[in-house]
């Protein structure tokens, strides 16, 4: 049987936050991004090089592009370390939470240290 530590509600509370961003902001973005230009919807000068650097340096903008690129790092994590226990994987040399979290929080480093270089 399962049992569950102090710092569970907080991991539950990313797996959701990071489950609606992937539901709900994800599909947004990709629709703007990556399908909106091909299929005539916005012209190609409203996505070119520059309006999306300018875009990109924006704080604002840089702190959506971490809430949609992080939260769903940590619903991946969560969502992980419950199959693999699932599974009946529960112990590795090192703990499952400190592999799907610790990679959880070396993409926020990553992250957080990308957006913080665009100018």
């Amino acid at each position: 049987m399962y049992k569950m530590d102090k710092k569970e509600p907080f991991w539950w509370g990313m797996f959701s936050l990071g489950g609606i961003v992937a539901a709900l902001l994800v599909p947004v973005h990709i629709l703007v991004d990556g399908l909106a230009v091909p299929l005539g919807l916005l012209d190609e000068e409203a996505l070119g090089y520059e309006r999306m650097q300018a875009l990109a340096s924006h704080p604002l903008v840089k702190l959506y592009l971490f809430v949609l690129i992080v939260l769903p790092l940590y619903h991946a994590a969560h969502r992980i370390r419950f199959s693999l226990y699932e599974l009946g994987v529960r112990e590795f040399r090192l703990s499952m939470d400190v592999l799907c979290y610790g990679g959880a929080l070396a993409g926020t480093a990553a992250a957080a240290y990308i957006l913080l270089k665009i100018l």
